[in-house]
C-alpha cells in the first residue's frame, strides 16, 4: 500500500493515532445540522416533515462519512488537509443553515433547496479532490475513486434537479439521489483505504456522543422558555436517563468489541467491515436519536403546559412514534452493527424493541410524563439486564481495553 509519507502536503495517519481537535470541531457543524433538523421536523410534526427530515439527516450523514475516510487515512491538521477540511466545514455549515428551506423555498433571497444542493456538491467535491491527491502513488486507489465517482455525481445532479421541483416528485427525486448514492458506493467494490482502523472506529464513537448530546439539547431547548416546575424536572431527568442509557449500550463494550474486531481484520475484509458496519450501520443509530430528540422535546413541551396542554395530556401520533419508534431504531441499528463486525447477535435488544413497537398502543393513553417513564424504565431495565448478565465478558473487554 502507498501512501502520502511525511513531509509533504499530505501526511499519513499511524496506526495508533488519536482523534485531532480539527475533526472535533468538524463535527461541532455537524450536530448543528442535526439541531436544525430536529427543529425542522418539531415545527408542525407531521409525517412528511419527518419523512423529510430522515431524507435531510441522510444526506448530511453522507456529507460526514466521506471525511470519516479520508481524515483515517490523512492527517486532518496537516497541509492541504487542514484547508479542504475548513472548506467542507464551511459549506456544511451553510447546508446546515439552509435546511428550513431544504424543500420549500422561503420568500426572498437566495433559492434555498438551490443552494442545499449546491452546497451538497461542494462537500463531496472537495473530499473526492482530497482524496484524488491521496492516491497519487496508488492506482488501486485511484481506481477506486473513479468506481465511485459516479454514483457521486449522480447523487449531486439529481438533489439539484430536485430542487427546482415540488411535492412527491421532489421527495421521490431525493430518494433516488440517496438510492445513487448509498448503493453506488456498495458497487464501487472495497479497495478504499484504512490507514488507521482505531481512528477511524473512535471517530464514529465520537458522533454518537455528539448525536446524543443533540438530544440533551432538545431537552433544554424545549423548556427554555418555560417556567421551571416540578413536571419539567422530572422529565428532564428521565430525558437524561434515556439518553444515559443509549450512551451505555453503544461504549459500555459495544463499541470495544467492534473496535477489536475492526482492527483485527486487514485488506478487502477490513474495508467491508468499516463500510457495512460503521458507515452503513450507523446510520439508523444517528437517524433513532434525531427522532428520540424529537419526541423529547415534544413531551417537555407537553409536561410544562405549552400549547394549552395539561400533564394529564397524552403524547400521541408522530411525536409519539418518534420517541419510541427512534429508541428502537438505535437498538436495531445496535443489532445490525455487532452482528456484521464482531459476529455476535443481541437477542436482549432485538426482544426490547419488539416490546417497545409493542408499547406504542398501550403509552399513547398514558400521560406523556408516564410515557417517558415507561421508556426510561424499559431502557434501563435492559441496561441492567445485560451489565449482571454479561459480567464476566464484561469486566475481560474493559480489562483488555484498559491494558491496552
Amino acid at each position: 500500500m502507498s501512501t502520502p509519507r511525511r513531509g509533504r502536503r499530505l501526511e499519513a495517519v499511524d496506526e495508533r493515532e488519536a482523534v485531532t481537535p480539527l475533526e472535533l470541531f468538524f463535527d461541532l457543524v455537524f450536530v448543528f445540522a442535526l439541531t436544525q433538523v430536529t427543529e425542522f421536523m418539531a415545527e408542525e410534526a407531521r409525517a412528511v416533515d419527518v419523512l423529510r427530515g430522515v431524507l435531510a439527516i441522510a444526506v448530511l450523514w453522507w456529507c460526514w462519512i466521506g471525511y470519516s475516510w479520508l481524515c483515517s487515512l490523512l492527517r486532518a491538521e496537516q497541509g492541504l488537509m487542514r484547508l479542504g477540511l475548513f472548506a467542507a466545514m464551511a459549506a456544511m455549515f451553510v447546508q446546515a443553515i439552509t435546511i428550513p428551506e431544504a424543500f420549500d423555498d422561503l420568500p426572498g433571497g437566495l433559492h434555498g433547496p438551490m443552494v442545499f444542493a449546491c452546497c451538497y456538491f461542494v462537500v463531496r467535491a472537495v473530499h473526492i479532490a482530497l482524496f484524488w491527491l491521496a492516491s497519487r502513488e496508488d492506482e488501486q486507489l485511484r481506481g477506486q475513486i473513479l468506481r465511485f465517482l459516479p454514483s457521486m455525481l449522480a447523487g449531486t445532479i439529481l438533489l439539484l434537479i430536485a430542487s427546482q421541483t415540488s411535492g412527491t416528485t421532489q421527495t421521490v427525486l431525493w430518494f433516488a439521489a440517496l438510492a445513487g448514492d448509498y448503493l453506488g458506493t456498495l458497487a464501487a467494490g472495497s479497495k478504499w483505504r484504512m490507514g488507521s482502523a482505531a481512528h477511524y472506529a473512535e471517530r464514529y464513537g465520537l458522533i454518537i456522543i455528539v448525536a446524543l448530546g443533540e438530544s440533551i439539547v432538545a431537552i433544554g431547548v424545549g423548556v427554555a422558555h418555560l417556567p421551571i416546575s416540578w413536571p419539567i424536572i422530572a422529565a428532564s431527568v428521565l430525558g437524561l436517563v434515556v439518553s444515559g442509557a443509549l450512551w451505555w449500550a453503544y461504549f459500555d463494550i459495544t463499541a470495544l468489541i467492534t473496535e477489536r474486531a475492526l482492527v483485527a481484520a486487514d485488506g478487502e475484509r477490513q474495508v467491508r467491515l468499516a463500510r457495512g458496519g460503521y458507515t452503513m450501520l450507523h446510520l439508523p443509530m444517528v437517524a433513532g436519536i434525531v427522532l428520540m430528540a424529537l419526541g423529547l422535546k415534544k413531551v417537555l413541551g407537553y409536561v410544562g403546559g405549552e400549547e394549552g396542554h395539561t400533564v394529564a395530556d397524552p403524547i400521541y401520533g408522530i411525536p409519539l412514534a418518534a420517541l419510541y419508534g427512534g429508541a428502537a431504531l438505535y437498538l436495531l441499528g445496535h443489532v445490525g452493527f455487532t452482528r456484521y463486525v464482531a459476529g455476535s447477535l443481541n437477542i436482549e435488544r432485538l426482544v426490547v424493541v419488539v416490546l417497545l413497537l409493542a408499547l406504542l398502543p398501550v403509552v399513547a393513553m398514558l400521560p406523556a410524563l408516564v410515557t417517558l417513564a415507561v421508556l426510561a424504565v424499559v431502557l434501563a431495565a435492559l441496561i441492567g439486564y445485560e451489565t449482571f448478565r454479561h459480567a464476566e465478558q464484561r469486566r475481560e473487554v474493559r480489562g483488555a481495553a484498559h491494558d491496552h
